[in-house]
């Protein structure tokens, strides 16, 4: 039985396919079911994030996971296959510690994925789709992510500029907490830095969009409200944060709007973040007292500040991992030899237990105990000795050296070679 994984994520597939291919929660289970009685396969978990799509699974042979992957979400394996990638047990074992660790994360160190993969081995513990290999990976995860959080700076620089747009607000508000948020648009970077605000649980996020079908789309995701892009002017004064980026060829955001929202908000500070280029928010409103504009250049230098700290944590994750995949293959190939190590004390067992019945008849017939223990101890001997004798005489002259280093290993014997 090897390990695999089997998916596609944010790097290898764009969201018109990853959604395609996302699991709901209600159909988790179902899903868990149908993948660990497909063919050859007897463990399954399954990871599904706006982000990823994983199967991780322990199987005789992996090839049918992808066919089981597109028929259960009724694609065309066709559509999705150039978009998939699929590991054998090494790079499977590496991939999830990594995913685990925030090292395959849209930003690099986050930690929300970690609870992530949890649910994913809660769910197939609960299905009961979770066996003695994947649950002993799983655990071995949970280690490996947690030493890498722990004893590197993985996560603790701002190395996105999502990340710097909560950092720079918390600069200003201390807390993101107390803060409403609005965010105009709804294409990636908004997506992320609603993540982000969404983890520092503001409280409320607000959408507006040119499409609001799209606005509605990203802000059931979060929880967050939408508003029409024509009513950002007179509901400004509300937020306490703004969030803009869009593709508008003209600035959306204008001094005069801005203006008027800060007097109806008697001079409490606006932070604006302006992602967008060309500019969605007009860069005279910088020079208003009571706001604090950022734009692209100012959150690429809070970026800079700390990416040659987190690439050193990345290599520092990369070579724990490394080595906690070695650990986690010594395990697996110690376990294949369970059956033989069985085996071998059930023998001696035998063994033991005929000459122990031996001694004891002669006991009974009233033998010198000294002579029958050393009866015992010599049949004992002689009966162990038998099997490993046996392999070195048999041994042809092009093996007989290795036979003979083989034994010495065996028994821990000084080498004759």
């Amino acid at each position: 039985m090897q390990l695999y994984a089997l998916g596609l994520n944010h790097h290898t597939a764009p969201l018109a396919i990853r959604e395609r291919v996302a699991f709901q929660p209600e159909h988790l289970q179902q899903a868990l079911h149908g993948l660990a009685h497909a063919d050859s396969v007897r463990e399954a978990a399954i990871l599904s994030t706006c982000n990823r799509t994983e199967l991780y699974f322990a199987a005789e042979q992996p090839q049918h996971a992808a066919d089981w992957l597109a028929h259960f979400h009724r694609v065309s394996l066709n559509d999705v296959s150039p978009y998939l990638y699929a590991y054998p047990q090494r790079d499977a074992i590496r991939h999830v510690f990594r995913v685990a660790s925030g090292l395959d994360s849209m930003v690099i160190g986050e930690p929300q994925i970690l609870g992530q993969v949890k649910d994913a081995a809660r769910f197939a513990e609960q299905a009961g789709t979770l066996g003695v290999l994947l649950h002993k990976l799983f655990q071995s995860t949970f280690a490996v992510a947690k030493e890498v959080r722990s004893t590197t700076a993985i996560g603790a620089n701002t190395v996105s500029m999502a990340a710097a747009a909560v950092h720079l607000t918390e600069r200003i508000f201390g807390r993101v907490s107390d803060q409403h948020v609005l965010f105009i648009g709804a294409g990636e970077m908004i997506e992320l830095c609603a993540a982000h605000f969404g983890g520092a649980c503001p409280k409320s996020m607000t959408v507006a969009n040119r499409t609001e079908e799209r606005a509605q789309v990203l802000a059931s995701r979060f929880g967050a409200r939408t508003l029409r892009i024509d009513q950002i002017g007179e509901a400004l004064a509300r937020f306490d944060v703004v969030v803009s980026c869009t593709a508008a060829p003209l600035p959306l955001v204008g001094l005069g709007m801005v203006e008027r929202a800060v007097k109806a908000r008697r001079h409490r500070p606006m932070v604006m973040v302006d992602l967008a280029v060309p500019r969605d928010i007009e860069p005279e409103i910088a020079e208003l007292d009571d706001v604090f504009l950022y734009t692209v250049d100012d959150l690429a230098q809070v970026v800079e500040a700390g990416m040659e700290s987190r690439q050193q944590a990345v290599v520092e994750a990369e070579q724990i991992i490394d080595s906690r995949v070695d650990g986690f293959l010594h395990w697996m190939a110690a376990r294949g030899s369970v059956p033989t190590i069985r085996a071998l004390r059930e023998h001696a067992e035998a063994l033991r237990q005929a000459e122990l019945e031996r001694a004891l008849r002669l006991l009974a017939k009233g033998e010198e105990p000294q002579r029958v223990l050393d009866a015992l101890s010599h049949g004992l001997t002689n009966k162990l000795m038998h099997g490993p004798t046996r392999f070195l005489n048999q041994a042809d002259e092009t093996g007989k050296a290795e036979a003979g280093r083989l034994v010495e290993r065996l028994f821990n014997l000084p080498s004759h070679g």
